[in-house]
């Protein structure tokens, strides 16, 4: 039984997360405390009494979403789980690829908290608010949604920015474009074509500033080789090179998240069991309609956890 270990990304968020993992494990709380201390303010506070708007907010929610799932990992291994002996690969849904490494040992917690508010500001401000947008398209193949946005980003940006499995893809670009695409997907037979309420255009070519930024941020942390092979979201290809995950995580933000084919690839390479780690059970979902052959865990709470250590035992 080849085990992998995903984590989720930024709509997963809950007001109050975690908090049941620092109450029970003090290596948990410690995770929390770490994030406070390299973000310079209480964040665990956030996350755990809110406001929600303040929490969904790109800049808080992605180190948010971080602290959680380091926070399950370390309720594991303080009952002697070990991520390099028990699991063969891991992956995180864009902002959870930064959680996957920060748990295999690419960059410190701190870093990892740092380089996601840095990449949440930047994300941000790389396009001004009501510009961009994006939008989940339900039941149209892949080559019909592209052919959507080609056609109505003449001039402009529109492109695929998830491809979720399940017959959920999701469209990102120019405000104008992505509708025009949206319309057009309805007419050709989408189930239902919804705008997302986002505050930029994640994933797509507009996000090019923060590219950079990023590629600048990465460059200036102390970067190890993980413990266990990640996969990108932008290759769906394992690697443990420190320089070539960097390069795939500046190409991550204007990149398409590659989610379905990436729950394909455990499939075809012996992975038989995913645990989503950390706040909710989003993927778990999606990799359930993606391969019903795979078998799903979720540990985000301290009950996950006690299951989980026996399952993994």
């Amino acid at each position: 039984m080849a085990v992998a270990f995903t984590f989720p990304g930024q709509g997963s968020q809950a007001v109050g997360m975690g908090k049941d993992l620092a109450e029970a494990f003090p290596e948990s709380r410690k995770i929390f405390e770490e994030v406070d201390d390299a973000l310079g303010e209480k964040l665990s506070k956030l996350i755990w009494e809110g406001p929600e708007e303040t929490l969904t907010l790109t800049a808080n929610a992605q180190p948010a979403l971080m602290a959680v799932s380091l926070a399950a990992i370390r309720a594991l291994e303080s009952h002697g789980f070990s991520l390099k002996d028990k699991v063969a690969y891991v992956a995180g849904h864009s902002l959870g690829e930064y959680s996957a490494l920060a748990a295999a040992g690419f960059v410190s917690v701190a870093d990892a908290a740092r380089l996601l508010r840095i990449r949440g500001n930047a994300m941000q401000a790389a396009v001004p608010a009501g510009e961009g947008a994006m939008a989940a398209i339900i039941g149209l193949e892949q080559a019909d949604v592209e052919a959507a946005c080609a056609e109505a980003s003449r001039g402009s940006v529109c492109q695929i920015a998830n491809d979720n499995g399940g017959g959920q893809l999701v469209i990102s670009g120019a405000r104008s474009a992505v509708e025009l695409a949206a319309r057009l997907c309805t007419e050709k037979g989408a189930k239902r074509a919804l705008m997302l309420q986002v505050s930029a255009p994640f994933h797509s070519a507009l996000m090019k500033p923060a590219a950079e930024i990023m590629r600048e941020a990465l460059a200036g942390v102390a970067k190890h080789a993980p413990v266990v092979p990640v996969i990108s979201n932008v290759s769906v290809t394992p690697t443990s090179d420190p320089d070539e995950i960097a390069r795939r995580l500046v190409e991550q933000v204007t990149g398409r998240v590659r989610w379905r084919e990436t729950v394909e690839w455990f499939g075809a390479n012996g992975v038989t069991t995913l645990y989503e780690i950390g706040a909710g059970k989003v993927l778990s979902g999606l990799a359930r309609r993606i391969n019903r052959d795979i078998a799903t865990g979720a540990v985000g709470t301290a009950a996950d956890v006690e299951v989980a250590v026996v399952a993994l035992a």
